[in-house]
C-alpha cells in the first residue's frame, strides 16, 4: 500500500467535543507566572502587570479551562498565602521546584487574567501537606456569596462576586514520590472521597478530577486507579491522566509513534473504570481529564544542574522543533479521537515552561512550533469527532512495532457543515497521497489546506527567528464526486477544512 485512505459520514460519530479539551495549565514554576504571564514593568504590561502581549497570544491559540496553580507546586502551596493585599504576602520556599515564591501572582491575580482571556478555571487544591479543612476554607473563600469570614474576606480583598469555581482537583499526582506528601492508594482514596463529600455539601454541583496515575509506565499503574475510584467512584467525575513524551536514544521512529502509547493510555484507563463501575452495580460512567500532557525533554532537563532557591528560574524551557510540533500534533489527534470519554484535557504548560508561547523578560513573546497544531484544533474541533478508521502503510519502530504511517481524525460543524480533517503524516522523507470517502456529508469544495511542514526537522522559532517554522497552504487538494483527494507532505502536521 502506497497511499492511505478512510471514509467519513456523518451517522457514524464517536462524540461531540467537549470545548474543555482545548485546555491548558498555568504553574508556579519557572517562568511561566512571573516574566512569562506576569510582568508588571514590561513595556506591554496593563495596570494589572499582565504581559498584553501574551494574553493576545494565548486568545488566538484558543485555550478554554485553565489548570492552576500546579502542578507539583500544588503540595506545598497555601492558598491563603497568594491572596490579600500584596504587599503583605509572605515569601516562601517551594520545595517542588527548589524556587522562592513571592506570592504577588495568586487567586484574585489569575481570575483576573481568565476573565481577559476568556478562561474557565480548573483549580487544584493541596492534599499533600494539607488536607480536608484548607480545601473548604479556599472553596468557601472563591465561591460563597457573602456573609461568612472567608467570603467577607475575598470582598473585602477587592473581588465583590464569587469566583464560581465549577472543576477542581483533588491533589496532584498523588501516587509519585516526588509529590510532596504523596501517599499509598488506599490512603489518597479515602481522603480524597472524605474531601470530595464535603465539598458537595457546600456545592452538590461542583465537578471533582480524582488523581488517576502519574504515567501508564508507574509500577503500580492500573492497580491504583482500581483502588482509588473503589473509594471516590461516587464522588468524583473524573479520574486524571498524565503523559509526556520524548525523543530519546535517537530513535525518532518511536518519537513519531508516540499517540501509539496515549491510545493505548486512555483505553487502558477507561477499561479500569468501567471495570469498578461494573463491580459497584453503577450506571454512573467516570470521563478522563487528561490534564497533563505534551512533548518534554524530560530526560534532558533532569540532567541539567538545577537553580536553587531563585525567584522564577529558567526551568524547562523547551524549544520545539518541527518534529516536535508533528508528534504534538499527533497527540491532539489522539485526545479528539476519544471525545466521547475525554472530556477535560490541559497542555502543559501556557507559557515559557514546556509551552506554546516563549517569552523574554522585558521583550517580545512569540510562537513556538506546537503553538499551530493547538490553534488550529482548538478554533476548528468544534462539532462531532467523526469516526476514522483508516487503511495506511505501515512502518516499523522499537517501542511499538508496525506504525500507520497516518494519523488522523475529523469533526463536522452542524452549524455550518463545514468538515475539519486533522492529520499526520509520521514518513520522514515521502509524501503520503490520501483519499477521503465524504459519504452524506454535502461538502463540495477545499475551503484550505494548510501544513506545518518543511526541509528541515529540527528547525526551531527562537528570539532571533520567531517565525522559521509557520504553517503555509498545500495546493492541488481537491474535492471530486465526493471523495477528497490530498498529498501530505513528509514530517507533517495537516489541516484541510471541507465546505
Amino acid at each position: 500500500m502506497t497511499s492511505a485512505r478512510f471514509t467519513l459520514d456523518p451517522d457514524f460519530d464517536v462524540a461531540a467535543v467537549n470545548p474543555r479539551l482545548f485546555g491548558s495549565f498555568v504553574e508556579h514554576l519557572g517562568r511561566c507566572v512571573y516574566t512569562g504571564l506576569y510582568e508588571p514593568g514590561h513595556p506591554a504590561a496593563d495596570a494589572d502587570g499582565l504581559r498584553t502581549d501574551v494574553l493576545d497570544l494565548i486568545r488566538e491559540l484558543g485555550v478554554t479551562v485553565i489548570r492552576y496553580p500546579g502542578g507539583n507546586f500544588v503540595s506545598g502551596y497555601r492558598w491563603e498565602d497568594g491572596v490579600g493585599p500584596v504587599e503583605q504576602r509572605p515569601r516562601r520556599l517551594d520545595l517542588a521546584w527548589r524556587s522562592v515564591e513571592t506570592n504577588r501572582f495568586g487567586l484574585s491575580e489569575f481570575m483576573a487574567f481568565l476573565r481577559k482571556v476568556g478562561g474557565e478555571p480548573m483549580l487544584a487544591v493541596n492534599l499533600g501537606t494539607r488536607g480536608l479543612a484548607e480545601t473548604l476554607e479556599l472553596q468557601e473563600y472563591a465561591n460563597h456569596p457573602g456573609g461568612t469570614e472567608l467570603s467577607d474576606s475575598r470582598v473585602a480583598h477587592g473581588d465583590q462576586e464569587p469566583f464560581g469555581v465549577k472543576l477542581w482537583c483533588l491533589g496532584n499526582e498523588m501516587d509519585g514520590p516526588w509529590q510532596i506528601g504523596h501517599k499509598p492508594a488506599e490512603e489518597y482514596g479515602r481522603l480524597a472521597a472524605v474531601v470530595a463529600g464535603a465539598m458537595r455539601m457546600i456545592e452538590p454541583d461542583v465537578e471533582l478530577v480524582a488523581c488517576g496515575s502519574s504515567s501508564q509506565a508507574m509500577p503500580t499503574f492500573g492497580s491504583w486507579e482500581a483502588t482509588v475510584l473503589e473509594h471516590v467512584y461516587h464522588q468524583v467525575d473524573y479520574v486524571s491522566l498524565h503523559a509526556y513524551y520524548e525523543e530519546t536514544g535517537g530513535d525518532r521512529d518511536s518519537f513519531l509513534a508516540s499517540a501509539m502509547d496515549m491510545e493505548s493510555f486512555i483505553e487502558n484507563v477507561v477499561a479500569t473504570c468501567d471495570h469498578v463501575g461494573a463491580r459497584l452495580k453503577s450506571k454512573k460512567r467516570i470521563n478522563l481529564s487528561f490534564d497533563e500532557w505534551n512533548v518534554w525533554y524530560m530526560t534532558r532537563d533532569q540532567a541539567r544542574p538545577q537553580p536553587e532557591w531563585e525567584q522564577a528560574p529558567r526551568l524547562l524551557e523547551n524549544n520545539y522543533s518541527l518534529t516536535d510540533a508533528v508528534v504534538f500534533g499527533s497527540l491532539l489527534i489522539t485526545l479528539l479521537r476519544h471525545a466521547d470519554r475525554v472530556t477535560v484535557a490541559c497542555l502543559a504548560q501556557l507559557v515559557n515552561v514546556i509551552a506554546p508561547i516563549l517569552t523574554e523578560p522585558g521583550g517580545p513573546a512569540w510562537r513556538q512550533t506546537i503553538f499551530f497544531p493547538f490553534a488550529h484544533a482548538a478554533k476548528y474541533g468544534r462539532g462531532r469527532v467523526l469516526q476514522v478508521n483508516p487503511e495506511s502503510p505501515t512502518y516499523p519502530t522499537k517501542k511499538y512495532g508496525e506504525t500507520p504511517l497516518l494519523h488522523a481524525t475529523a469533526v463536522i460543524d452542524d452549524e455550518t457543515g463545514a468538515v475539519s480533517v486533522f492529520a499526520v503524516n509520521r514518513d520522514q522523507a515521502k509524501e503520503l497521497p490520501l483519499e477521503v470517502v465524504l459519504r452524506g456529508l454535502g461538502v463540495s469544495r477545499v475551503a484550505e489546506h494548510l501544513a506545518l511542514a518543511g526541509d528541515d526537522p529540527e528547525a526551531t522559532n527562537t528570539l532571533d527567528e520567531p517565525d522559521r517554522v509557520t504553517p503555509g497552504p498545500v495546493k492541488g487538494t481537491v474535492v471530486d464526486s465526493d471523495v477528497l483527494r490530498a498529498t501530505l507532505p513528509p514530517l507533517s502536521w495537516n489541516l484541510i477544512r471541507l465546505a
